[in-house]
């Protein structure tokens, strides 16, 4: 990136031309505001090519304007008229743009939305109710894979489909703990603390980052030396986008076996499920650490009585083969009834695509299509279990989930903890959540549209009901799935006493600290970012 060069005579005519075209043969507006001319007038000045950086802004005159905008974004319920709207969206094919358009959203008053997959629950990487421009890192998607060192480089725009393809196009024998969702984007999901099916196993996917690339508010690129163990911790689990912008990553890949086995169990209540899943609290987060039983449950008619039910889905994924699984779950959990019919062998990548929501047999490619997944709007909340629900605490529950007027297309799902996530400490890195976790809750409801829906209420009152069974002093909650309810702090006492508590517990203050002293003017924040001090 180049500073308040003087323009030559191409410059100025690639600018005259840019401000009046906008590279797609439409023309600004006449009433366009001179800060937006002004900003645009930045950017091509400061780029080291100012062609290639006018091929990817868009502005609301441009004809691809909404199908950029909307291409990864993920909760229709910010895709109302009313929802504001970036001035401009920039999708970089080069870490330079990123760098001058730092530079010229300090300049000119913009927030920067950073948006690498566009999951975010609460739309905050693409929504801002201040003037805003999205910064969408869909091209930064390159993935290089080390089989002799079993690391690879990966950029933030990249997806975990993507990893996890590039991953097994090298070895059937390494993976990597990220998501089940491979449609996700690996600078959110890993800043975030995300998980994966083999966290009993190998932690979070941040817990095995071993280096980064990250633009911070001087337009700076780091790496894990330059930009010192602090800023590292914090951009682990605490967020990123409270600091900076995460370019690529350095993760280390872990063993997997030639053979394991998955099998997806449904149970319902007709079929002892509230016991079943009563021992699973005491089972799932003390089995043996290659196996994880993850729990979905739905509400859903019987087609027997014609009553409504609800149907658990014993979710898992064994690194092994079908004997060794059977033998363990005959001693540990035989309360499922699982036999050999249910399970089947494959290799790690083939069950990564049956996780991701396809059949078994797709081809491998498939996780390469960041939307073959349909879109719809949702809410979602967390909460972490420390001691085991009662059985009537679950009664309770299914009554929530069976009012299917209010519920809709609701969902709860049970991830276990325990094994290696008991063994790292609750400040290695921000995310705390270890050793006395027995799992984790995730609420999501979702509906067809983008209005503004009452299951958003029926999901607050399942919350409220929940209070009484998880954790407490603070009620924890997980930052992937980020959650405005708990309040949106704009200063360290506001924030701490509602959401940084309880998303990081005592690593909020240290998060603080670092955000301080690298972000010292809060460029980088949205409605939940981490403050600075007072």
């Amino acid at each position: 990136m180049k500073i308040q060069t003087p323009y030559s005579l191409l410059n100025l005519i690639i600018v005259v031309t840019f401000l009046l075209v906008l590279n797609t043969g439409q023309y600004l507006s006449l009433n366009t505001n001179n800060t937006d001319i002004d900003f645009l007038h930045c950017l091509i000045r400061n780029s080291d090519d100012p062609d290639s950086i006018s091929r990817v802004i868009y502005s609301p005159n441009n004809s691809s304007y909404i199908s950029v905008l909307q291409f990864t974004l993920n909760n229709l319920r910010f895709t109302s008229p009313t929802t504001p709207k970036p001035r401009f969206i920039v999708t970089p094919v080069h870490e330079s743009q990123i760098q001058t358009l730092v530079y010229c959203s300090k300049k000119h008053g913009f927030e920067i939305r950073t948006r690498s997959g566009g999951h975010d629950f609460e739309g905050l990487s693409y929504v801002s109710q201040l003037p805003f421009v999205i910064l969408d890192l869909k091209n930064l998607k390159s993935v290089t894979v080390d089989i002799q060192t079993a690391t690879a480089w990966v950029q933030a725009g990249a997806t975990l489909g993507e990893l996890y393809y590039e991953i097994a196009q090298k070895s059937r024998n390494l993976g990597f703990p990220g998501g089940v969702c491979y449609a996700l984007g690996l600078g959110g999901h890993v800043s975030g603390g995300g998980y994966g099916t083999m966290r009993r196993k190998y932690g979070l996917a941040a817990d095995n980052v071993i280096d980064a690339q990250f633009i911070n508010v001087h337009g700076k690129i780091l790496d894990r030396k330059s930009m010192g163990e602090d800023l590292f911790w914090a951009i682990r689990g605490g967020g990123g986008s409270s600091f900076g912008i995460i370019l690529s990553w350095k993760i280390k890949l872990v063993p997997v076996p030639e053979t394991v086995t998955i099998f997806a169990l449904d149970r319902t209540l007709e079929q002892n499920l509230t016991k079943i899943i009563h021992k699973w609290q005491y089972v799932a987060h003390k089995i043996d650490k290659d196996l994880d039983i993850r729990v979905l449950m739905f509400s859903v008619v019987n087609p027997s009585t014609g009553n409504r039910t609800i149907r658990a889905t014993f979710d898992t994924l064994f690194l092994g083969g079908i004997d060794r699984l059977l033998a363990l779950m005959q001693v540990e959990f035989p309360e499922l009834g699982l036999t050999r019919e249910d399970c089947t062998e494959m290799s790690w990548i083939e069950a990564v695509v049956i996780g991701s929501g396809f059949t078994n047999g797709e081809p491998l490619e498939i996780l390469l299509n960041r939307s073959a997944l349909p879109k719809n709007s949702f809410k979602g909340k967390s909460d972490f279990a420390t001691i085991p629900i009662s059985e009537d605490g679950f009664e309770g529950i299914w009554r929530f989930y069976n009012d299917q007027i209010e519920a809709g297309m609701a969902l709860l799902v049970l991830t276990p903890y325990g094994g290696k996530m008991d063994e790292i400490s609750g400040s290695a890195i921000p995310f705390p959540h270890r050793l006395g976790t027995l799992y984790m809750i995730e609420y999501v409801v979702g509906w067809d549209g983008n209005e503004t829906s009452p299951r958003i209420s029926w999901i607050r009152s399942l919350y409220n009901y929940m209070t009484s069974y998880v954790s407490n002093s603070p009620r924890r909650a997980y930052l992937n799935y980020i959650d405005l309810d708990l309040g949106i702090g704009k200063n360290y006492v506001e924030a701490k006493d509602t959401w940084g508590s309880s998303y990081f517990k005592n690593n909020f203050n240290r998060l603080v600290k670092v955000k301080t002293m690298v972000d010292p003017s809060n460029f980088f924040k949205h409605e939940q970012s981490i403050p600075r001090w007072f």
